[in-house]
């Protein structure tokens, strides 16, 4: 396998720096692309060569920023956004502006997310597109009152561009959340590899975050699969809550086995997931962060097994579509079955591309038991 690059870096581009990119953000000189020119966009913010016809690969497709870009100005033709289908198949009417931003507004981090998804149903026409993604979020948010202490307060100073950019996405896809029958939903979209390579698999949200930083209550975090380290650069930039504690202590680890055009960190171990475990205590004294861990190789089930702590945390899939941990199942319904001496603490959605329906879940092990699952 080809070496992880020792430092943060974008291929093609002679000027990224993670921390300038931030900075810039924050001072509102890079924003998203409101004109539509999504390849300019990236091609401007990530210093990269004009023309670029670097080939983005995502599940066996190659795109370019110019074929991306062709995919955006066709729009809603040929059923490109076609999200939503009725019980027969056919496509429904997409969300309006007005409802995409409602869904949007549930991960902003100057909003209370309980409030803004309870407004989003309250406040959906009945039998709409909205309706339906609130009954389902809804019904998968899972909050119980051991995790009552976690709070999470609303900021105006979190920076996440790839949030600014995915809230960008859901207007111009006519994006306006999940739903159940978002299970059957095959096809994505041309930017969406693009994405995947200069951003991760997965957006982080504020709430996310910070309840990943509370979990933790000071141990290591472990990012397992940690791909090209958007979440473990976001987790370290994550202010702690008092002067008397440090910022998260965050080791990302990766095998190298996928490509990434962007890498926003330069310290990644590369290894085994598995075999790393084994060689440092099975993790005991660190959290396990899973972030979009794949199906194939039995990635996911090797790694909690291997895992000898008493937390793990992993982003992905909330339905049983198979992008993320199990083919069949989600990760939630695996560990109930296959780890009982586990327990699901947190479930709350994250950021969802259009076409994915997607969630942080927070495992813990259970009162009374050991690291490695045996009784005391």
């Amino acid at each position: 396998m080809p070496p992880i690059p020792n430092k943060p870096q974008t291929e093609d581009s002679e000027t990224f720096d993670p921390d300038k990119y931030f900075e810039a953000w924050s001072k509102q000189e890079y924003q998203p692309p409101y004109d539509n020119d999504f390849r300019k966009f990236i091609v401007r913010t990530f210093g990269l060569p004009i023309p670029d016809d670097y080939g983005y690969m995502a599940q066996n497709a190659e795109v370019t920023l110019l074929k991306a870009q062709t995919y955006l100005e066709v729009g809603a033709q040929n059923n490109l956004h076609a999200w939503y289908r009725d019980a027969e198949g056919q496509p429904r009417e997409s969300p309006n502006a007005t409802d995409i931003a409602a869904y949007t507004d549930i991960f902003r981090p100057t909003t209370s997310t309980t409030k803004a998804l309870t407004a989003l149903g309250s406040n959906a026409k009945k039998g709409s597109v909205r309706a339906d993604v609130a009954k389902h979020l809804q019904s998968h948010y899972h909050s119980p009152s051991a995790t009552a202490k976690l709070v999470v307060n609303k900021s105006k100073s979190h920076v996440n561009p790839y949030f600014d950019l995915w809230a960008w996405t859901n207007q111009n896809l006519e994006w306006g959340g999940p739903e159940d029958k978002t299970v059957k939903v095959k096809m994505s979209h041309a930017i969406l590899p693009v994405l995947y390579h200069h951003f991760g698999c997965v957006c982080p949200s504020y709430e996310a975050l910070e309840l990943i930083r509370q979990v933790s209550k000071g141990r290591p975090v472990l990012d397992v699969g940690s791909g090209n380290g958007y979440w473990t650069y976001t987790l370290r930039r994550m202010e702690p809550a008092s002067k008397k504690e440090k910022k998260m202590d965050v080791v990302p680890i990766d095998n190298g086995m996928s490509e990434w055009r962007t890498m926003w960190i330069g310290d990644t171990v590369q290894a085994d997931g598995t075999e790393w475990m084994q060689q440092h205590e099975g993790g005991k004294d660190a959290v396990l962060l899973l972030v979009y861990p794949t199906v194939g190789n039995e990635f996911t089930s090797k790694m909690i097994k291997a895992y000898h702590g008493t937390t793990i945390i992993s982003a992905g899939s909330q339905n049983t579509s198979g992008f993320t941990a199990f083919a069949k199942e989600t990760i939630a319904d695996w560990m109930a079955r296959e780890m009982t001496d586990w327990e699901r603490v947190l479930q709350i959605p994250l950021p969802s591309f259009a076409g994915k329906d997607e969630a942080l879940f927070v495992f813990e092990k259970k009162a009374g038991e050991t690291a490695n699952g045996e009784a005391p």
